[in-house]
């Protein structure tokens, strides 16, 4: 999670967001990002669907079966599903996000009938450095 920290801090900096996301896999990093929807103009530039796409391009695959994935941040409907259709293994996220959460808050995608695939899900990994994080970023434009 450490790793994820870092990622989000660099996005703040550049003045995203700050969620940061680590993929590893058989204990190494395959894949790093931080949120990129304002540099890229893109709103599916997540941290986590970057080093989704990432860790699919390293290992040649789009199945990251034995993978583990980490987020600063509880993953939204779009990544939720993204990591499910990645077949992640492991989903260990910082803070909860109850506007915008779609694992333990909002829709709960793994809980539908209509989900193919659940990670298993661990919560508030680093959570207070995550959390303070978003708080800084966000008090600070307003």
């Amino acid at each position: 999670m450490n790793l994820a920290l870092k990622a989000a801090e660099i996005a703040g900096q550049a003045g995203e967001v700050p969620i940061g996301c680590v993929i590893v896999q058989d204990g190494q990093l395959i894949a790093s990002a931080g949120n990129r929807t304002l540099a890229d103009r893109d709103p599916t530039a997540h941290a986590e669907i970057l080093a989704i796409r990432a860790a699919a391009d390293k290992i040649g695959s789009e199945r990251l079966v034995d993978c583990d994935l980490y987020v600063t941040l509880e993953p939204c409907t779009m990544c939720a599903a993204a990591i499910s259709f990645a077949r992640i293994r492991r989903l260990y996220y910082g803070a909860t996000d109850p506007k915008g959460g779609a694992v333990d808050s909002g829709v709960r995608f793994y809980a539908s009938s209509t989900c193919h695939h659940v990670p298993e899900v661990y919560s508030a990994v680093g959570e207070s450095e995550a959390a303070a994080m978003l708080r800084d970023f966000f008090r600070a434009r307003r």
